[in-house]
């Protein structure tokens, strides 16, 4: 069997996380079966746990970033082979990675960095995806090059998204990157990882940018509380500005954007897989890169807290903790 793993209440509901027995996954033609050695846990992750209980009768197994080590390779994978050490955060639609072993296709798995060992190296690939994706494709940042100029304005900096977009913003583009955060470990933490200025995201975000300066900004990543934030966000963005939004707010009413001709862009990490889309393997190639740039010192783990082994209690309290909204950086679990 695939040992015990986290998995939503088997008996349906946003119950609690239990251990169960099940047989390793069979692998389609360009899956990976990998062992399993360090996860972290995303909000997403308790999001699904919260709102999309499994059938009666059933398990779903959770979890989207892991790294480990190739078991077996299906017939039609490329680029991977038994023994390789990889890093990945999965499709949202496939058995997710609090288990012993995960088959994940191969478009959607780097290469581990080489610098790092398992448990730090968890903690980024679902937040580097999505970061890399807001700032490359949906924010159209120049990639290779540090263009000049332009400001953007991170809300939610010292969360894991916010933790590595920094460091991607700071070190691969020429933005002046400001991000905000509310409290002295917060503030101390996100410019540690090389944003320019902090602001305080408890009032409102305009009149903060102000206070230090800026009239406005052209790019904002919107990672958290959009909705609360959204009527600063407006008065703050420059006309033809961009915004890029992650999280899940009830509402987006962007009609008030007209005037400024602002674009907005949603960034979901998932896209590409549940569509299949023709560029998949575009996550493989950021993933190596991401890799390379860790292994060269240019980008660092967003690791803070690893809370031991994977098992339900433990799951369990890392599942608490960033339900609180008050962590930072990533929190990460030893394989089983």
């Amino acid at each position: 069997g695939a040992g015990p793993l986290g998995s939503a209440d088997p008996l349906g509901g946003a119950g609690p996380l239990v251990s169960l027995d099940l047989p390793k996954p069979e692998l389609r033609p360009r899956d990976l079966l990998v062992r399993v050695r360090a996860v972290s846990v995303n909000p997403v992750d308790t999001k699904q746990r919260m709102n999309a209980a499994p059938p009666p009768g059933t398990a779903r197994i959770l979890g989207f970033d892991a790294t480990g080590i190739v078991e077996a390779v299906g017939p039609d994978v490329r680029h991977y082979r038994v023994g390789d050490a990889v890093w990945y955060a999965g499709a949202i639609d496939r058995p997710g990675s609090n288990a012993e072993f995960q088959a994940v296709d191969e478009r959607l798995v780097g290469h581990k960095p080489a610098s790092l060992d398992f448990a730090d190296a968890a903690a980024l690939p679902l937040t580097a995806i999505t970061a890399w994706e807001l700032l490359f494709d949906r924010l159209g940042q120049p990639h290779g090059r540090k263009a000049a100029g332009g400001t953007l304005l991170i809300v939610g900096g010292a969360g894991g998204v916010g933790s590595i977009l920094i460091q991607l913003a700071r070190r691969l583009t020429g933005l002046t990157v400001i991000a905000t955060a509310s409290r002295p470990e917060t503030v101390a933490w996100v410019k540690d990882l090389g944003a320019h200025h902090a602001i305080d995201h408890s009032g409102p975000l305009d009149e903060a940018l102000k206070a230090i300066g800026f009239d406005g900004v052209e790019m904002v990543a919107s990672l958290t509380q959009t909705e609360r934030h959204l009527d600063a966000i407006l008065r703050a963005l420059k006309p033809q500005g961009r915004l890029a939004v992650i999280d899940d707010p009830k509402t987006l009413d962007i009609v008030p954007f007209k005037r400024k001709s602002l674009s907005v862009h949603w960034e979901l990490m998932f896209t590409r897989s549940l569509f299949g889309t023709p560029d998949m393997d575009e996550q493989r190639r950021l993933l190596d890169e991401v890799s390379a740039l860790v292994d060269a010192g240019v980008i660092r783990s967003t690791v803070t807290e690893r809370l031991g082994t994977l098992s339900p209690q433990t799951l369990t309290e890392a599942h608490r903790r960033v339900e609180s909204g008050r962590t930072i950086g990533k929190i990460v679990l030893d394989g089983l």
